[in-house]
């Protein structure tokens, strides 16, 4: 085999190699509902039928929120966020304060919905990237489960 068609062979391999893993899937198929990759939730949005607890799982190295827009939610909902803030300016202050409400690798966070409508939340320190979701409530929705 020629020099140059050897090389174009180990290099393919080697872009195949490493854009392995670069899906939308973080691969990890682990006990939730919600991942955090490195900047984004995975899936970014999900419906469920009242009643139901999601939980997000962090399965990225990168320290996460899982904070509700608090005008972005259903009139009657209850605030929720990592950390158990009252609102969302604690809950972002409080991240600026010292990274309360992270959740680390592996960590997990669940909440239960009892209030139908479409329910949007952000990743504080991700947020202007793009890192945000929704959970949409339904009296009938259909789930993956």
């Amino acid at each position: 085999m020629n020099r140059r068609a050897f090389l174009g062979t180990a290099g393919s391999v080697a872009v195949a190699v490493g854009l392995a893993g670069c899906g939308e899937s973080s691969g990890d198929t682990g006990d939730h509902d919600i991942g955090m990759t490195a900047r984004k939730f995975d899936p970014a949005s999900v419906e469920v039928p009242v009643g139901t607890t999601v939980v997000w799982k962090n399965t990225s190295s990168h320290a996460h929120t899982v904070t509700a827009y608090e005008d972005a939610i259903p009139d009657g909902a209850d605030y929720w966020a990592t950390g158990e803030f009252d609102g969302q300016s604690a809950a972002e202050s409080g991240w600026l304060d010292g990274n309360e409400g992270a959740l680390y690798q592996d960590d997990t966070y669940e909440h239960t919905f009892e209030t139908p409508g479409i329910h949007d939340y952000f990743c504080v320190p991700h947020e202007t990237g793009g890192m945000v979701g929704s959970v949409v409530v339904t009296e009938d929705a259909e789930t993956d489960s």
